[in-house]
């Protein structure tokens, strides 16, 4: 009888937690059914891919995950239920006890372009490294850490503080690019850290109030610092403040146009100056030249590539294009504006590649009358008061004064090709 008092509570304890796995179980399923049912299957960045035959079923990944809702069990086995809405933070991998999990880019669908760079982050041209955006790293606190890390790879080069070359000159001036730069600062290396435009990178090409998701990082000469939801212009502040603080040098409206190695110096040429290094750092965005729509009227004026006030397109007719998350947040963003109409164009059947709040955005915006979105569908031509589009076969006639085209960036393949720096194409490898 006591043995029996003892054992209820533990039956009904396990009975209890059974049903809950059961029901979580059950719930990750229609997640993930729901998700391919949409289309919402593609991730946006570096994402995981777990093996069956190691994963054990311990969940220790899907409680690891910054963003809560990205990995589920089912079967007792860890799966990736909401593709799209992961961003790369790569704690579930850290977090597997069985080594179950590998970090990928691209998939079968889709390919994504990488530069090749081993793990000090020095590509297979000698002496010149990538972090950052460029390596597939757009997250925040990933950059910051890449930044340092190539940096102190760098560091550690023959050479380095001997002779009249540079130690290293850095390209770019984003998260990755102000790392690096302030641990060449606290090192006193020998340096130069070049901007072709503003200060914090493709940060500074976010429409303005635009959340910036980042977390915890350690920055070199100041420390760990703690950024949770913030805005652009808090974020730039932030970096602004740094810059000022610790006096740190940046050659703004420097563009890099050629880049020659050499085996003890490399050879740099700008649109103002030259440079004899011994190292470089390609810290640049991915965007590089903005992806044209290639079709009649795109040189027309109203025709922009990246939304800076949402408010200078109050009362007018906009068509905004693409399916990513700066797409997305420009037409919700517009839509809010006084007596604004917005069509938002992409031709796939999702927005797939967006995170989900921007979704949300969209569908909200929809459904009280301010938007207008047309799936499958692409721009046929452009003109001063008007544009064409083509859905499934219907041509479309809009009345039109501004057009946003946000449908990404060419990677600057061509240049970094021109350097002998390999980019390969990623279809769901590491």
């Amino acid at each position: 009888m006591l043995l029996l008092l003892y054992l209820l509570p533990i039956g009904i304890f396990l009975g209890g937690y059974y049903v809950f796995q059961k029901r979580r179980q059950c719930r990750n399923q229609r997640l993930l059914e729901e998700g391919r049912a949409a289309g919402l299957t593609e991730p946006a960045s570096l994402h995981p891919v777990i093996d069956p035959a190691r994963c054990i079923g311990c969940g220790s990944c899907v409680s690891a995950c910054p963003e809560g809702n990205v990995l589920g069990l089912i079967g007792k086995k860890a799966a990736l239920i909401n593709p799209t809405h992961c961003i790369g933070h790569g704690a579930c991998r850290t977090a597997c006890p069985m080594e179950a999990i590998t970090l990928v880019f691209g998939s079968e669908k889709r390919g994504v372009d990488i530069p090749l760079v081993g793990a000090d982050f020095q590509s297979n041209v000698p002496n010149i490294y990538i972090a950052g955006e460029l390596g597939g790293m757009g997250l925040i606190r990933n950059a910051i850490e890449q930044g340092r890390q190539a940096l102190e790879a760098i560091r550690a080069l023959s050479g380095i503080g001997q002779g009249e070359q540079l130690d290293v000159v850095i390209v770019g001036a984003g998260p990755a690019g102000i790392s690096a730069s302030l641990g060449a600062l606290q090192h006193k290396l020998r340096f130069v850290t070049l901007e072709q435009e503003n200060l914090g990178g493709t940060v500074a090409h976010f429409p303005r109030g635009k959340l910036v998701m980042t977390a915890p990082a350690t920055l070199p000469l100041i420390g760990k610092v703690k950024l949770s939801e913030t805005t652009k212009e808090a974020l730039l502040g932030f970096w602004e403040d740094i810059v000022k603080r610790t006096g740190l040098k940046i050659n703004y409206q420097e563009r890099v146009e050629e880049i020659t190695p050499g085996p003890d110096v490399i050879r740099i040429k700008t649109n103002r100056s030259e440079y004899r290094t011994r190292a470089v750092l390609l810290a640049i965005g991915r965007r590089g030249t903005p992806r044209k729509l290639g079709v009649p009227g795109e040189a027309l004026a109203k025709v922009v590539y990246r939304l800076i006030d949402a408010e200078q397109y109050a009362g007018q007719h906009v068509l905004v294009v693409g399916g990513g998350d700066s797409a997305l947040e420009a037409a919700a963003s517009i839509a809010e504006q006084p007596n604004t109409q917005v069509t938002l164009s992409y031709r796939s059947e999702s927005f797939s590649r967006a995170k989900e709040k921007n979704r949300q955005r969209i569908a909200a915006a929809e459904q009280s009358g301010a938007l207008r979105v047309l799936l499958k569908s692409t721009v046929l031509e452009i003109r001063p008061e008007r544009v064409f589009i083509d859905q499934e076969g219907e041509r479309i006639e809009i009345a039109n004064d501004a057009v946003i085209v946000s449908a990404g960036g060419e990677l600057p393949t061509p240049f970094l090709k021109k350097i002998g720096i390999q980019v390969d194409t990623k279809h769901g490898t590491a």
